[in-house]
């Protein structure tokens, strides 16, 4: 993995969404209302950002976890959208988990699932399971818990 420059990685990932797909009858094979909404999410905020999609976004089955990642950029500069984006995920029924923090970056797309938490996006990935295990609904800024389902933090 070649490290370009410094920049933010950004985990997101829906929390439970198996039983929540099973709970509502919603397919897994096409966007439902949750994984669509987070696809138009994902491709707004990394059009705003100049972000670079790293894995995950997914127009034909719907987005569930993405990985971004955006140059030259300090973590607590998009702290609001990610929040944001947590808030309107909420209002389709599900949260989200996202975890962004400052590290070096590729600043490319992965080729695969396999890649896109591999290097220093692995650390961020650890971030997020351990917050998921602790039930989710979270947005992790750079060493702190910044939204909790519901409420700042």
């Amino acid at each position: 993995m070649d490290i370009l420059f410094e920049g933010t990685i950004i985990v997101v990932d829906i929390d439970r969404m198996e039983e929540t797909v099973k709970e509502r009858g919603w397919s897994e094979y096409k966007p439902n209302p949750a994984t669509g909404k987070l696809s138009q999410l994902i491709e707004k905020f990394a059009s705003k950002w100049g972000a670079v999609i790293v894995y995950g976004l997914d127009w034909e089955r719907g987005t569930e976890e993405a990985v971004i990642e955006i140059p030259l950029t300090d973590p607590h500069d998009v702290k609001d959208d990610l929040v944001e984006i947590a808030r309107e995920m909420e209002e389709t029924g599900v949260t989200l988990t996202i975890v962004a923090i400052r590290s070096p970056i590729t600043g490319r797309p992965a080729r695969s699932r396999r890649e896109a938490y591999s290097g220093y996006r692995r650390r961020a990935k650890k971030i997020l399971e351990s917050l998921k295990r602790k039930g989710g609904g979270t947005v992790y800024i750079d060493g702190e818990i910044v939204y909790r389902r519901g409420t700042p933090c």
